[in-house]
């Protein structure tokens, strides 16, 4: 699936953004997304133990609808998560939208992003629907995709055509995300929209596939959000029914639309200047590789090396170790960007100025091969760590 200039937007979905003072900056800060039909829905929600009103909601109404929804609604700038008033301020935006819809309240998902402990008015988002939903339009895709912004310094969006053996169909995706990033579950927002006519049980299994090797094998930061959300919508509005066993096609797409949108944030995290991929192999299973991948990608040591071009492998090799998953140094390989710096748990025989000049461009590779003769392979992204991720984040409130 080939990147678009122009995106292939599915067919039945109309899209709307604009300013609800919620931001402190006057920029778009709301987006209204809705099918013009009922869609299958599916929803991957935080697994942190502290979560916003939203996703609870959305998580609840998914539930009650049976995997069914029209609209989504989304604002940044506020993350409507531990305040006294949180359940009414959802609450009250599901009720607004949903009488806009003209649909019960469990088709409405929504989702915040923003400052965690700061309550806004119960009327804010339910008083500028009316206006976004008379401006709802097939263009505003990526005006949607820059109002869910916060610290992303550019919006996220990707789409493709699949030709499956039903007939065509369409997929376009949006996600914002550059700190707070380890999801573990999804990203900290994602929507995601096809045309195809997907059964509700199907879709979630499908997301949440896509969801494991994509928005799960990322990290800028290690700490996972209160509002971590990913949506997908199905509404058939392409007349081409994917049914269970038949929908390779159109789940390779999925994968590998979800896979360039994670990276996407990977590569945007918080004053980040270079992404970083880590594959370890030969762990015992998969389980165990990507413990390792991410205790190397979450590693400040590890990823601060990678902002100096500097190719430290006892970093990367002592990151792995802190793992908690056993295996034997004097069995495992490193390369940095091709190169062996580490060989059976020590230096290799390197030169080490052409390597830092290859870390210093964009995209960095790091491998890990331990030669215990498992099978057990990941693959996650990270980035570096500059001196502008400590900004950012100690001037986020003020």
């Amino acid at each position: 699936m080939a990147e678009e200039r122009t995106l292939e937007l599915p067919k039945g979905y109309r899209f709307a953004a604009g300013y609800a003072g919620i931001r402190k900056q006057q920029s778009d800060d709301l987006a209204l997304m809705v099918s013009d039909r009922p869609a299958s829905a599916a929803g991957v929600f935080t697994r942190n133990c502290v979560r916003a009103a939203p996703v609870d909601l959305s998580a609840e109404s998914l539930r009650r609808s049976a995997g069914q929804a029209q609209v989504i609604v989304a604002n940044a700038g506020n993350a409507n998560c531990a305040t006294p008033n949180m359940t009414a301020v959802a609450e009250a935006t599901a009720v607004a939208a949903a009488n806009h819809a003209a649909v019960t309240q469990e088709h409405i998902l929504l989702a915040s992003t923003g400052v965690i402990g700061e309550s806004f008015g119960e009327s804010v988002i339910p008083s500028k629907l009316p206006k976004l939903w008379q401006a709802l339009d097939r263009t505003q895709f990526d005006a949607c995709a820059r109002a869910i912004m916060t610290t992303d310094t550019v919006p996220k969006v990707r789409s493709c055509r699949i030709d499956t053996d039903q007939g065509r169909v369409r997929l376009a995706g949006m996600a914002k995300g550059a700190g707070m990033i380890m999801p573990d579950m999804a990203t900290m927002l994602s929507f995601l929209f096809t045309d195809a006519d997907i059964e509700p049980s199907l879709l979630h299994s499908m997301l949440v596939s896509a969801v494991d090797q994509s928005f799960n094998c990322i990290t800028v930061d290690s700490d996972t959000s209160t509002n971590d959300t990913v949506f997908l919508l199905a509404n058939g509005a392409s007349g081409v029914r994917i049914e269970e066993g038949r929908h390779e096609a159109i789940q390779n797409a999925l994968d590998e639309l979800t896979r360039d949108l994670a990276m996407d944030i990977a590569r945007d995290g918080e004053g980040a200047s270079k992404l970083a991929q880590v594959t370890v192999s030969g762990a015992a299973g998969r389980v165990e590789a990507k413990t390792i991948a991410m205790a190397i990608a979450n590693s400040p040591l590890v990823k601060t090396a990678l902002a100096g071009a500097d190719p430290n492998w006892g970093r990367i090799l002592g990151a792995a170790g802190k793992a908690g998953v056993p295996f034997d140094p004097q069995l495992a390989d490193i390369y940095v960007n091709g190169v062996q710096v580490c060989e059976a748990g020590m230096r290799a025989d390197f030169d080490e100025a052409p390597v830092q000049r290859s870390m210093e461009a964009d995209d960095i590779q790091i491998e890990l091969q331990l030669a215990g003769g498992g099978s057990g392979r990941a693959v996650v992204w990270t980035c570096d760590f500059t001196e502008s991720y400590i900004r950012i984040n100690a001037e986020y409130r003020t």
